[in-house]
């Protein structure tokens, strides 16, 4: 799907690469797999991989993103499934104490019972790519870092303004190779999504955090939403009047599913992973800011579970929040003890001698001086870092937070638009205004006045040049102790119009004049931050202004002197369209314990306890227990399987992916990694790293018999002699 400058060459040689280079590791562009055609079809895939650089056709215009989670049409009808997890904000926001659907799940029998999503929800499917690389990049000689990053700014918007000219669709520049290639993504945006089916926490979310990134698994890990369109097929804010929206084509469903030594791929969305970074990021990330991370994060964690355990209500509100950053802690937990295991630090200092130690016997001046340009920077951004980091704990409220957009929307609506920051911009309200209706679910003064009182708890930890720095209402704060914070911010509190969903959204029409003159604290915090927030900022881009140039001459030498050992350097994960291939298989972990690749049905059983989060429902518990399979039992097993693993290259973003067979139909839907493979994220570790997958018959299974959703399943294409009776 993606192009780039500098990378015709790397493909050419990749041809004459023997297939066993590429092994599993890769995210690949849909463009790329006809290149690798022959290792694709060793490992099993029966398309033509160029069918898979068709974005406009089966299967892949049937993939689509959730603007954070992956997801797939499977249906005539708009019909997309993706991952329980990634549901969970609506699930969270359609919950109430006395209709607890995470509790309870979900199933719409008939459309008219289907749910509007979470505020902000999207389905985005994407229909054409095109490289900007030369109009982004235009006219940029002899400019500061400050102007370099205005420029290619002042580029980006102009090409998604024109874009945006269509009616019904978004459209966004995504940066490759350390920024030094552009692609413009058109997008039909689809912003009435609704929710059609979700289990209950206790099989959408079967082991909880205990079980997250570890094997074995037993999640019913997907959920349903439905896509609408208003009469004429055009995307619409939610309306009764809105039809479900018909795609071009929706993936088969692989009821049969698959088996040991099987092919898969998974097509999605990956987020973010940094295997081109040099030993200094590394060392910075791994032996300061990830620890740090965690320590703050888990803090946070512990407080909100402290309040909610005495009033359970406030455990729903930010049921969505705990999750994520649960999910991050133990993320980074993975990460470190990989670290430590393989001495990351000492394999990218290796490797950048060896690139070094090439350049200096080709003589390559310039690209030496671009790698030690690109170290002088990191080093001046990892001191600014840990100023930052005190800067974000010190204003770590939703409301303030919520104070300081309002306030920026005003003064950037002063601007004509294509000069307003991105993210201010008229395309943005809407979901700017959606945000500020979340808040209501998601928002309660006491936790956000107890995690901001703990932020600044952290920030009396800084050394004191960093104290410095920090402006006047900041400080005035740090000199208090809790007794006397808690007693100014219970005033603040109770005196601010920002906690009302209604007055919050007036204020998106103020301009900045009569926000400054509001008495509200919250508000006249944010008019008092916002001199030393814009300097901050444009300190932060003028940096990126230059490492746009110093990484992205780096990235060009470092794909150059690989095309010279014939290897093709992928992109790095950014939220783009990527597909990645292997086979189910299971694993030995570093302690030399060995793992197969399928659980089974009767293991839910085994595992449940009757308390959360290994608390299956009863109703599976008695199917389980009388055997009941239908007809998803796989022979080698006996039994239906629930979760498998893949030898796959995947990451977070990636959740709600479709897993493909080699026939391109769904198998199941990539949820989850090991644990052992998080630091694939840094540096691929191909022994080790495993994909976690719900298999597609546990789906069915749980369809049929906990559901009883006999018409989802016919929508689906699923035939069944004998459905169970709706829940």
């Amino acid at each position: 799907m993606k192009c780039f400058r500098y990378l015709a060459s790397v493909l050419v040689s990749t041809v004459l690469v023997p297939s066993a280079v590429f092994g599993v590791e890769g995210m690949w562009q849909p463009e790329q797999l006809p290149l690798i055609s022959k290792d694709l079809k060793a490992k099993g895939l029966e398309l033509a991989p160029e069918s898979l650089n068709d974005l406009t056709a089966y299967p892949m215009n049937a993939i689509v993103s959730l603007g954070g989670c992956s997801a797939s049409l499977v249906s005539p009808l708009g019909l997309v499934i993706t991952n329980y997890h990634c549901a969970y904000g609506s699930i969270q926001f359609n919950s109430t104490p006395k209709n607890n659907l995470i509790e309870q799940g979900f199933y719409a029998k008939t459309q008219t019972e289907e749910l509007p999503a979470a505020p902000g929800s999207r389905i985005f499917v994407t229909e054409s790519i095109e490289d900007v690389t030369s109009k982004v990049l235009g006219g940029l000689e002899g400019l500061s870092g400050l102007q370099r990053f205005q420029k290619i700014e002042q580029h980006r918007k102009a090409l998604i303004s024109a874009c945006e000219e269509k009616k019904g669709y978004r459209c966004r520049i995504d940066a490759f190779l350390g920024e030094s290639s552009y692609r413009l993504t058109q997008q039909l945006e689809i912003k009435d999504v609704r929710l059609v089916q979700a289990p209950p926490a206790a099989i959408g979310k079967f082991g909880g955090d205990i079980d997250n990134w570890m094997w074995p698994r037993h999640t019913g890990d997907f959920a349903f939403y439905r896509a609408y369109v208003d009469k004429n097929g055009m995307p619409a804010d939610y309306s009764e009047t809105n039809v479900p929206f018909k795609p071009k084509s929706y993936l088969k469903i692989d009821s049969k599913g698959v088996d040991e030594g099987s092919f898969v791929m998974v097509a999605g969305y990956p987020g973010r992973t940094n295997r081109h970074r040099l030993a200094t990021e590394v060392a910075y990330t791994f032996e300061k800011s990830n620890q740090e991370t965690k320590d703050y994060l888990d803090r946070r964690i512990a407080l909100i579970e402290k309040m909610a355990a005495k009033k359970p209500e406030l455990g729903l509100k930010y049921a969505n929040q705990l999750a994520g950053m649960n999910n991050v802690s133990k993320n980074i937990e993975g990460e470190l003890e990989g670290y430590k295991e393989v001495d990351l630090l000492s394999q990218k200092h290796a490797d950048e001698k060896n690139l070094l130690q090439g350049l200096r016997e080709e003589n390559n001046k310039t690209a030496i001086a671009a790698i030690e340009s690109l170290e002088k920077l990191l080093q001046e951004d990892q001191l600014q870092d840990q100023f930052n980091g005190y800067w974000r704990k010190a204003q770590d409220s939703d409301l303030l937070r919520t104070a300081q957009r309002l306030y920026r929307l005003a003064r950037e609506r002063a601007k004509p638009d294509a000069e307003r920051e991105a993210g201010y911009q008229e395309r943005d309200l809407v979901m700017m205004k959606q945000g500020l209706m979340a808040l209501t679910r998601r928002f309660d003064p006491a936790v956000d006045q107890a995690l901001w009182t703990l932020g600044l708890s952290e920030v009396k930890k800084a050394d004191s040049k960093n104290r410095e720095l920090l402006p006047t209402p900041i400080k005035k704060f740090l000199g208090k102790n809790n007794a006397e914070l808690g007693k100014t911010f219970r005033t603040f509190y109770k005196s601010s119009i920002l906690t009302d969903e209604k007055q919050r959204l007036a204020l998106m029409q103020a301009d900045a004049k009569l926000l400054e003159s509001l008495k509200d604290p919250f508000m006249q915090l944010a008019v008092a931050l916002y001199d030393d927030s814009i300097k901050l900022e444009n300190a932060e881009k003028d940096r990126r202004g230059r490492f746009q140039q110093f990484r992205s001459d780096y990235m060009q030498t470092l794909v150059a002197y690989h095309a010279k050992q014939g290897k093709v350097i992928y992109p790095d994960a950014n939220s783009t369209l990527r597909i990645t291939y292997g086979n189910v298989k299971g694993y030995t972990n570093r302690k030399n314990l060995s793992f197969t690749p399928f659980t089974r049905l009767e293991e839910v059983s085994i595992k449940h306890t009757g308390k959360e989060p290994f608390n299956a429902p009863k109703k599976q518990l008695d199917l389980i227990q009388s055997k009941t399979y239908g007809a998803y039992a796989l022979a080698s097993l006996k039994t239906v399987p629930v979760n498998f693993l893949s030898d796959l290259d995947t990451t977070g973003g990636n959740s709600g992916s479709a897993t493909l067979n080699s026939k391109g139909e769904l198998t199941g839907l990539l949820f989850d990694g090991n644990i052992e493979g998080l630091l694939s994220d840094w540096s691929f570790q191909p022994a080790v790293t495993r994909s976690i997958h719900v298999d597609i018959r546990y789906i069915l299974w749980n369809l049929e018999f906990i559901n009883g959703a006999k018409p989802l399943l016919l929508e689906l294409g699923v035939k069944t002699k004998d459905l169970a009776p709706a829940h």
